[in-house]
């Protein structure tokens, strides 16, 4: 198996958020679907400090919308996962997936 690029938790949570969003991954949605899935609330700089370290990994893509008289004339910043980081997150999610199995977590119905 090839080797993936480690991820942490924070990356893994913004990677799938952008994977849920799709073609409307931008960093105001991608805010909005961590908070609705998470009930977690980062910060734009938070957010944005991992979306470019997750660019500079090879992860995403990012590309320039068009811009709008909306937002004073600028552009969204519309985010895409790699496949690269699609390996990455699918990786991740199987290591938890093996640590969980097996497990009773006290007073959790399901993992």
């Amino acid at each position: 198996m090839a080797a993936t690029t480690p991820l942490g938790e924070f990356e893994q949570v913004v990677l799938l958020a952008i994977l849920r969003l799709g073609e409307q991954a931008y960093g105001v949605s991608i805010r909005a679907e961590i908070a609705a899935c998470t009930d977690r609330h980062p910060s734009p700089g938070a957010l944005y400090t991992t979306l470019d370290r997750l660019e500079e990994k090879g992860l995403v893509t990012s590309r320039l919308g068009d811009p709008t008289a909306l937002r004073g004339g600028r552009a969204k910043r519309y985010f895409a996962i790699t496949p690269k980081g699609l390996d990455a997150v699918a990786c991740a999610q199987r290591s938890y997936q093996r640590l969980l199995k097996g497990l009773r977590l006290p007073g959790v119905a399901h993992a």
